[in-house]
């Protein structure tokens, strides 16, 4: 829980010149005693595009805090335009209202920042190099954006969470020799899975070579004769389907042999995906 809280804040000069300060009236509430100062800054964001072009407009350190509702004014310079790329300095941009107790930010209230020049003509027809003190600003002060943090206030029981807890059982047996121990078995598992795919396909090979074998003594004879004997076809046709039929036969047995191969390598990948 957080030890302070923003209440609002008040935008008071708005619409403004470019050149007027920022000022603004901020109300919060404190739970207990704080034992040191509140930071509050503004910085004013020069480009969308970079960083380095952020300025902060002022900061102020408020304390010592009282326990309840406090309300203080603040007030910040503008930006300084030679800090800021002349293409950026019309159209909308974003100024930053943070607080920081001890170094640690707790709330940021983000507002969007319209800069447009105060007469239509120019508006229509912008000069290449702006004309600053015809520039006006408005702050969109009805749609703020807020963000809060937990940060460690005075107690240590106020600190948020930032580590998981300890586990010192964990640590009772060593990471080495357990993780060693369980990447041995993943490999004797895909091992012997490379081992059986191996079989799998060498009994394909043989297979399909003693068919190759077959059909190449068939083609033999029929060139030795010259002739085909008709009354012979009948047998060879009964010997072709045998043949054919074993054929298959050797087939369905690689076609076994394949899936189970098949079977073993998906299994391994599971195991690797597990892992």
């Amino acid at each position: 829980m957080s030890v302070v809280t923003l209440l609002g804040v008040d935008v008071l000069n708005n619409p403004a010149k470019f050149t007027d300060k920022y000022e603004f009236e901020i109300t919060f509430e404190c739970l207990e005693p704080l034992e040191k100062d509140l930071e509050w800054k503004l910085t004013y964001v020069g480009s969308a595009t970079s960083d380095q072009y952020d300025q902060e407009l002022d900061s102020l350190l408020v304390g010592p805090i009282p326990v309840g509702v406090s309300k203080f004014p603040f007030e910040a310079d503008p930006p300084d335009t030679k800090r800021i790329p002349d293409s950026d300095i019309l159209g909308v941009t974003v100024i930053l209202l943070t607080c920081a107790y001890d170094g640690r930010e707790f709330v940021r209230v983000g507002y969007y920042v319209n800069n447009e020049y105060d007469s239509e003509e120019l508006s229509a027809d912008p000069p290449a190099k702006p004309i600053i003190e015809r520039v006006r600003r408005n702050i969109l002060a009805e749609k703020p954006r807020v963000t809060r943090f937990a940060i460690k206030w005075d107690s240590e029981a106020s600190a948020p969470a930032e580590f998981p807890p300890e586990q010192p059982e964990a640590d009772l047996v060593a990471d080495e020799e357990e993780y060693g121990a369980e990447e041995a078995d993943e490999d004797e598992a895909e091992v012997e899975a490379n081992g059986e795919d191996a079989g799998g396909d060498s009994n394909m090979a043989d297979a399909d070579n003693e068919a190759e074998a077959e059909v190449k003594d068939d083609e033999d004879e029929l060139s030795d004769d010259g002739s085909v004997d008709i009354e012979g076809e009948s047998d060879e046709d009964e010997e072709g389907e045998e043949e054919e039929g074993e054929g298959d036969a050797m087939d369905e047995d690689a076609m076994e042999v394949d899936d189970g191969g098949k079977a073993n390598g998906a299994k391994t990948a599971e195991v690797v995906m597990s892992h």
